[in-house]
């Protein structure tokens, strides 16, 4: 019998064969998905930057809207982004309809942005407490959409605070009014029958988020809205409701309502930044001044306003068609996994969502 000699550099290579598949094996298992940004050949804008995004609603497409925009954010940016989702305890698949589990939460632990689109999440204290402990550093925060009514925590939880029905007035109206300066009080416009326009504040268009932005426009209703703003807030963009379902939909008469706002979340630590937006359904971000305004939310959050290009550019990494809103209207059937796979460039795809030696895990920044 033969020895077969095998050269020192195809047993390198083999190795690193098993190793890459082992790994991509055992990350393809994960609740949640990591995009990476900064690699030994690229770097980008938010480089070093580790952004969390929090998906976890019944209704306006969370799921498929926070990994499109964690990969923009990643791949053209350099931004590392987690994504989050809820997942349904016995099947692992995600299930917007489960309230009380959204895994990887201790991704926060080493975040420096927070992004939450999130509705009515009845988490155990074993998770909230990654959010609670996040709120207190003075890191900021960006809110989509249903955020304003994020959690419903019971009363036996030691954050029932953060609850939208909370009722103390050291946290009333809990994390929505609180941390994102309003929650939610009603459909301003007819839910499903009226869209909406925002309208640039005039005085604020300089503002460094709305640096390249125009005018936007997007399917879902203008919600009623408090104001004013509190903790020194500033309205970007009001909401103007359209009479009808597209974009030349003639104006109706109701009054405009703030649409993108910031403030600041006072905390031990220092003065949080914050943006939130009640625009925000999946479909609204095909919009591209929608999401040229988000993702320059995101640079502002992290101080980076002062790198915000004059025209962001914010074109999808791979064709995004989201499901219309909607209760029980989400993709069933899927895993984490699938949100990733489902939206890797080709070629030179990695499984996962992952790049180069980034794994799918929330223990390393």
């Amino acid at each position: 019998m033969h020895r077969i000699q095998r050269s020192p550099l195809a047993v390198s290579c083999l190795i690193y064969l098993l190793v890459f598949v082992f790994a991509a094996t055992a990350a393809a298992d994960d609740p949640w998905i990591v995009f990476c940004g900064e690699s030994a050949t690229r770097k980008g804008i938010g480089a070093g930057k580790h952004i969390v995004l929090i998906s976890g609603d019944e209704e306006y497409r969370s799921e498929e809207a926070l990994p499109m925009l964690a990969r923009i954010l990643s791949q053209r940016f350099g931004f590392r982004c987690t994504v989050l989702f809820a997942i349904n305890k016995e099947t692992g698949e995600i299930d917007p309809n489960t309230t009380d589990n959204i895994p990887g939460l201790q991704a926060l632990d080493t975040a420096d942005l927070m992004i939450v689109f999130t509705r009515f999440r009845d988490l155990p204290d074993e998770q909230m407490k990654h959010v609670d402990a996040y709120l207190q550093t003075g890191k900021p925060v960006i809110g989509i959409r249903p955020s304003v009514v994020a959690f419903r925590n019971k009363l036996d939880s030691k954050f029932a605070k953060y609850s939208s029905n909370y009722r103390g007035e050291d946290f009333r109206q809990g994390f929505g009014q609180q941390v994102l300066g309003a929650t939610w009080i009603s459909h301003h416009g007819r839910h499903g029958q009226e869209s909406t326009r925002g309208i640039l504040v005039e005085s604020m268009q300089d503002h460094p988020i709305l640096r390249g932005v125009g005018s936007m426009w997007g399917l879902t209703d203008v919600y009623t809205v408090s104001s004013p703003i509190p903790h020194d807030g500033k309205v970007l963009v009001m909401g103007q409701v359209l009479s009808g379902m597209t974009p030349d939909a003639p104006p109706s008469s109701k009054a405009q309502m703030p649409l993108a706002w910031i403030k600041h979340f006072p905390t031990p630590a220092g003065n949080a930044r914050v943006f939130m937006s009640t625009m925000g359904d999946a479909q609204d971000f095909r919009d591209v001044n929608f999401r040229r305004m988000v993702v320059n939310a995101c640079f502002w959050a992290v101080g980076l306003e002062d790198d915000i290009p004059e025209k962001t550019d914010v074109e999808t990494m791979v064709p995004f068609n989201p499901r219309p809103f909607g209760f029980n209207a989400f993709r069933k059937g899927l895993f984490p996994r699938d949100y990733a796979d489902r939206q890797l460039p080709q070629p030179n795809a990695q499984p996962n969502g992952v790049g180069g030696n980034c794994r799918a895990t929330t223990e390393t920044k």
